[in-house]
């Protein structure tokens, strides 16, 4: 079943490590939110009425939109499409930006999943990200969270940060498992182009873990998470029995979706063809465009041949650990995945990544440490 992701793009600051399309001034905020209701209308009118079961707001932070602003979103949401009622609506917030008011409001409006950016429990790791909250404000969230009804909690940290050790990283594990969130992301550090992180570590004024430190706490990390009961379900995400996130999980299984808002992403089977468009990224033009009453594309929408729907459906399957269901994929396109890929898969079968059992293709440990280089394989 289909999922919608709606681009909140303000921050309280943008971290020096970010180049998602966000924004630290809050100027246009009710533009964008009246903008958002437009585009809303526009696809309920364009595309077939579909009925979706996952919600997820991201950004950015939706948590620094002003008291009440959550509830209009989703309210403006459920009136033009249809939700089911069981449906896993999560918003991403960062600590210092949550009070018990606007957790009980997000409660009523219909959230009941919450994302919490920690990346660290490190204060001194936290300021070289450039992030706004220290590990004493993450824990007044996590806590105002259960106080507030949250029972499915996630959160987010990274390794391979400027002058982190392996020893750091397992730590923030162990603090974090301690409270006993629902679900952990535990994410490489990737640097990003014209990013002030960037700058500093391609000017010398920061340095990265080696890549035998990376691997390290990429390794020990798993171990400890496994230990402390979280399953390994994706490369980068851990969860309780039950607690995957299942919009990411329609993600990875090459679900539809429809993006709402700056720089969103939509995959649509519009017909019998799978399609694929963008938001733009720039904030002026969004407003402009919804005010127009024209959907904000990027360009137009793209319809992806079979072969390439084919790739990604493989690519981004073999993230899981389960793998690649081979009956999924033969209803999906009418084939068996090893008629399509057969040496690709000899190939990974030889090197020890990929391993066929119960009905799926999926990679082996080794195989996911080096996912890019099996994927090429495929390609």
């Amino acid at each position: 079943m289909p999922g919608i992701y709606i681009h909140i793009p303000f921050c309280m600051a943008k971290c020096r490590y970010c180049d998602f399309a966000s924004f630290a001034d809050h100027a246009d905020t009710e533009a964008y939110l009246a903008a958002l209701e437009t585009e809303m209308a526009l696809c309920r009118e364009a595309l077939p009425q579909r009925l979706y079961d996952t919600v997820f707001l991201g950004g950015g932070t939706p948590s620094v939109l002003p008291e009440g602003a959550v509830s209009r979103v989703l309210e403006a949401l459920t009136r033009k499409f249809r939700v089911t009622p069981d449906a896993e609506i999560t918003l991403e917030a960062n600590p210092g930006t949550l009070a018990a008011d606007k957790l009980f409001e997000y409660r009523s409006a219909g959230v009941n999943r919450l994302s919490l950016g920690l990346q660290s429990a490190n204060d001194r790791l936290l300021k070289k990200l450039g992030r706004i909250h220290t590990y004493a404000q993450f824990l007044e969230s996590f806590r105002l969270a259960r106080e507030t009804g949250f029972d499915n909690v996630s959160a987010d940290i990274m390794y391979g940060l400027p002058g982190q050790t392996p020893e750091d990283h397992l730590d923030t594990i162990e603090k974090l498992a301690s409270l006993g969130p629902e679900h952990i992301s535990a994410y490489s550090l990737i640097l990003e182009e014209n990013t002030p992180l960037y700058t500093d570590v391609t000017g010398g004024a920061q340095s990265l873990p080696d890549e035998d430190a990376a691997y390290e706490m990429h390794r020990q990390g798993i171990a400890l998470l496994e230990a402390r009961g979280y399953r390994r379900y994706e490369i980068s995400n851990f969860a309780r029995p039950g607690c995957e996130s299942r919009h990411n999980l329609n993600y990875w299984n090459n679900g539809e979706y429809l993006g709402l808002g700056l720089n969103a992403h939509s995959a649509l089977r519009i017909g019998e063809k799978w399609t694929r468009w963008s938001n733009t990224a720039r904030l002026s033009d969004y407003i402009q465009a919804c005010g127009s009453g024209e959907r904000p594309f990027a360009g137009e929408p793209q319809a992806i041949p079979l072969a390439e729907e084919m790739f990604e459906t493989v690519m981004l399957g073999l993230r899981k650990t389960e793998g690649v269901s081979d009956a999924a994929f033969r209803a999906r396109f009418g084939r068996r995945m090893g008629e399509v890929f057969p040496k690709a898969i000899e190939r990974l079968e030889k090197k020890g990544w990929l391993a066929e059992a119960d009905g799926f293709f999926r990679l082996t440990a080794e195989g996911l440490d080096f996912q890019n280089l099996a994927l090429l394989e495929m390609m």
